[in-house]
């Protein structure tokens, strides 16, 4: 049995360092000539970082990122709506990681060039085609340098190539749009002062009027210092995400004059945007949920399979536990001599409905309600914000989403059981 992944990204390395310690072979392919650490922050939930952690990788990640000590959320006038301790303050066995997207794609890619062999692990390849008969696939990659077609073949394939997968628009060519939400993110990343305690993320303003930060630097938090990742969020006039160029540099003043007036005592907003080298501006997008991942020997998985809003932290985070819940099931059909539809079938039945309820939940703005709630409610802000919103409540909309995306302090212990 040797498995073809498509991308190597966050869930393509993940599933292929977890198969190969499951003893299954394994051959990875990105289209990225040279993986450089790229990008911006992202936050590892307790659940994703079990399951890195039991690939021998939890020292990596607290050498390169911040162990998240809380997480809070505010009106746009800067008032404290709700503030929780996460991951290992927060009583998990795991901490939460708020680190460096492209740091963490490079520490995997590392990891699985030493475990796998670099000739497993092919990068300038872009997937473009397949062919499956009976008793495997052969997957067709472009590769960048000659423009040559690469042929390889495997028992299946695994399309882990992101919110623009090509393997998507072959199994589902019609009527998969993406579905743009009507409003824009600006990411960068600014070197500053610490804000709060050095090690917490804040959320403030409500749906169509956003800003998001948290550090994700451990080397600079040593220093004194915050490398602090920052998202500005606006809703748009035109209903239509740009045609081309989701990634693309932009001027602080396309949107940073909404955000003039967001300097309270504990965070300067204006300071962070201005402070900011480099610029980059996303359609905030996500898919409707699919039918169906799986066609015979070929399936998908993270945002190739449930690209979703960056809501709740929970992106990385769901490709992740897709690639531990597919490496379980190949590894108990090879273990068996089972049948690897039958384990295909098994994966999407298990994850295809947990993550489409976290797609439309993350459309209903996920735990960041509380914020939304609280703008409708007081739009001019207030005085106690158990008179707007009972801490029952609060506590909840928490509680529920935790649930939903499989990180609440009781699903994780009966998994550790387990």
């Amino acid at each position: 049995m040797k498995i073809t992944i498509a991308g190597a990204g966050i869930g393509g390395l993940a599933l292929a360092l977890m198969l190969h310690k499951r003893g299954v072979e394994v051959e990875l392919w990105e289209a990225v000539q040279d993986i450089k650490p790229l990008g911006v922050g992202i936050n590892l939930l307790p659940h994703a970082v079990k399951e890195l952690g039991e690939l021998g990788l939890e020292d990596t990640l607290a050498d390169i990122g911040i162990k998240t000590s809380q997480l809070a959320y505010y009106n746009r006038h800067g008032q404290q709506i709700w503030i929780e301790p996460r991951g290992r303050a927060a009583g998990y066995d795991w901490p939460q990681f708020s680190i460096h997207r492209g740091a963490l794609q490079v520490a995997l890619l590392r990891a699985a060039i030493e475990r796998l062999g670099p000739q497993r692990v092919h990068a300038g390849h872009a997937f473009e085609s397949f062919e499956q008969d009976a008793d495997g696939v052969v997957a067709r990659m472009r590769r960048r340098s000659d423009g040559a077609l690469v042929e390889t073949r495997g028992s299946m394939l695994v399309g882990a190539d992101g919110i623009h997968s090509a393997l998507r628009r072959l199994l589902h060519p019609v009527g998969d749009e993406p579905r743009f939400s009507g409003r824009m993110l600006w990411r960068a990343i600014t070197e500053s002062v610490p804000f709060m305690d050095g090690r917490s993320m804040f959320m403030a303003g409500y749906q169509d009027q956003k800003f998001v930060a948290y550090p994700i630097s451990e080397p600079l938090r040593r220093q004194g210092r915050s490398l602090i990742n920052w998202i500005a969020e606006l809703r748009v006039p035109d209903g239509a995400p740009p045609a081309t160029d989701w990634n693309k540099r932009v001027d602080r003043s396309v949107f940073a004059p909404a955000f003039d007036s967001w300097k309270w005592d504990w965070i300067d907003i204006p300071a962070l945007i201005e402070g900011a080298a480099t610029i980059y501006e996303f359609p905030l997008v996500d898919r409707d949920p699919l039918p169906r991942w799986t066609v015979g020997r070929v399936t998908l998985l993270g945002d190739a399979a449930h690209p979703m809003y960056p809501i709740g932290s929970n992106g990385s985070a769901q490709a992740i536990l897709d690639a531990r819940y597919l490496a379980d099931c190949i590894a108990d059909c090879a273990a068996r001599g089972g049948d690897l539809l039958y384990a295909l079938k098994e994966y999407e039945a298990e994850r295809l409905p947990r993550t489409a309820g976290i797609v439309l939940r993350n459309r209903l703005n996920g735990p960041e309600q509380v914020m939304q709630i609280a703008e409708e409610r007081a739009p001019n802000g207030f005085a106690n914000i158990d008179d707007v919103i009972p801490f029952a409540e609060r506590d909840e909309i928490s509680q529920r989403y935790k649930r939903l995306a499989g990180f609440d302090r009781q699903s994780l212990a009966d998994a550790a059981r387990r």
